[in-house]
């Protein structure tokens, strides 16, 4: 009814268009589509564009990108940043890494998509730049909740706590934007708590890669695979804090 057509494979999807969007869940769903069998890759051609709007890991994605530039593809990578709601409204943050032609030529399409479009790099910069921007948005809720069972163990007034830390110096878009949430103890997922595990381990596989000490990045990890363990695994990220109330014996 949308005018959309089927394919039999990724590589009929790569025979009849120009340019191809992929969002997948994981590294290896990449490497089939892309370059497994009847992937992207047996048939594109040199005017092909391949967007890639995943979060994987920038390893697999360099490697994809060696495979395009072999067979003369255009490869951008263009993870997003944003909750389903931003998507739904066409309000998502876009970071794009790949050749600069490639990407002015996809502007249109891009900005179709998202809010704030940027262009980052030549190569898989958006990767590393969408994983630290997720490291830091569970560091902050993880550092979030433990002030918040901190001060409700204090016997602060819960809903004043939390207006006074987002009119404090700590305040944040992420505290605002998540403020009634918190206030309601709705944690419905935006993006899961499995879900950040999952960034995590991408962060911390390439971290290990490159010997980069990320202590904070690998302690919180833990408190996310918590969650998953006490069956939080599907809730909001910002579940975080039911974990952590459980964990210092609050019943909220």
């Amino acid at each position: 009814e949308q005018g959309a057509t089927a394919a039999a494979s990724p590589a009929e999807v790569a025979d009849q268009a120009d340019i191809i969007i992929s969002m997948i869940p994981d590294d290896q769903a990449l490497e089939a589509v892309a370059v497994g069998p009847q992937g992207i890759f047996e048939s594109a051609g040199q005017e092909t564009i391949y967007i890639d709007m995943s979060t994987v890991s920038p390893a697999t994605s360099a490697r994809i990108g060696a495979t395009a530039e072999k067979r003369g593809v255009r490869y951008l990578r263009a993870p997003v940043s944003g909750s389903t709601e931003s998507a739904i409204a066409a309000a998502l943050t876009i970071l794009v890494s790949g050749p600069e032609d490639a990407f002015d030529q996809c502007r249109g399409i891009f900005e179709k998509l998202g809010q704030k479009v940027f262009h980052v790099g030549p190569g898989d910069q958006a990767r590393y730049l969408k994983l630290l921007v997720n490291m830091m948005v569970g560091i902050t809720s993880a550092m979030t909740a433990e002030a918040l069972v901190f001060g409700e163990r204090g016997g602060i007034d819960w809903d004043l706590m939390i207006d006074m830390i987002n009119n404090s110096v700590v305040a944040s878009p992420l505290i605002g934007f998540k403020i009634q949430l918190l206030k309601k103890r709705d944690f419905a997922p935006a993006f899961t708590a499995a879900q950040m595990s999952k960034d995590f381990d991408l962060a911390l596989d390439t971290g290990r890669n490159l010997d980069i000490p990320m202590p904070l990045t690998a302690l919180v990890r833990q408190l996310y695979g918590a969650m998953k363990a006490t069956g939080k695994g599907e809730l909001d990220y910002f579940g975080l804090l039911a974990q952590m109330e459980e964990m210092a014996g609050i019943k909220s």
